[in-house]
């Protein structure tokens, strides 16, 4: 993964001492440009489309806020550059991935990119979701899941699924041809993102009711499915299950 990155500061050595930083101390960071005043930068930050812009508070033209205030539209991680420590709250209530003080320090300089990464993988991470969630616009026959495995990930029809186990930090998906997958995810996320026709049967199963065959009373009972295997109805999900199987 590369973050792709804007420097905006009107000096010129300010902005080749950081352009050195990031290169030897952060090597995430891929710088696709550099301005030195809001005339040059609110374009290039509009045609490059950067995930991340260096911005110096005070600057010719305007500063840094009246940058943002012309990106409103676009959506970018900011880390503020500035020699006045005044502007630190200020930087934080605008949302700020992060605010540096000149002269930057390098150690705090790598934690602000890595800060900035942190945030870009969750918005990735809510896109993926986004997706299911589209998904419920569709017939349930053609709604797919994004799986992240260890070599990878996977899109998958959410049909072809009859059951999710809890394996530790991980998920085994199983699928109607009999296989199934190692997923990179707790069984939460799949309970928080999957919707009807799956249901929570136990703490270390989610059902598709779909493949459900039958059930069986006791203390929560428990559930056969068309591929013959058993899996037992927790007694805290029993009143969730029964009320999903319409029983």
């Amino acid at each position: 993964m590369k973050i792709k990155t804007v420097i905006v500061d009107d000096e010129r050595i300010a902005r080749n001492v950081l352009e050195g930083y990031l290169k030897k101390y952060c090597p995430v960071v891929e710088l696709v440009g550099q301005a030195e005043h809001i005339k040059e930068a609110v374009p290039m930050i509009q045609s490059m489309q950067p995930e991340l812009v260096f911005l110096d508070v005070e600057m010719p033209f305007g500063n840094a806020f009246d940058i943002l205030e012309a990106c409103g539209q676009q959506r970018f991680e900011t880390i503020f550059v500035t020699a006045y420590a005044e502007y630190a709250l200020k930087a934080l209530n605008r949302s700020a991935a992060y605010y540096l003080l000149k002269p930057i320090d390098i150690a705090e300089l790598v934690t602000a990119v890595n800060k900035v990464q942190v945030s870009i993988l969750k918005a990735e991470e809510f896109n993926r979701t986004r997706i299911l969630l589209e998904n419920l616009k569709l017939k349930p026959e053609q709604q797919q899941i994004i799986l992240p495995t260890l070599q990878g990930f996977d899109v998958i029809k959410t049909a072809s699924i009859t059951k999710l186990q809890a394996k530790g930090n991980f998920t085994e998906v199983y699928l109607t041809d009999g296989s199934f997958k190692l997923i990179c995810k707790f069984l939460k996320h799949f309970d928080d993102v999957l919707e009807a026709p799956f249901v929570r049967v136990h703490r270390s199963f989610i059902v598709n009711l779909n493949f459900i065959k039958s059930y069986s009373r006791g203390a929560g009972g428990y559930l056969t499915l068309l591929d013959g295997s058993e899996i037992e109805v927790s007694a805290s999900y029993k009143e969730e299950v029964m009320k999903a199987l319409g029983a």
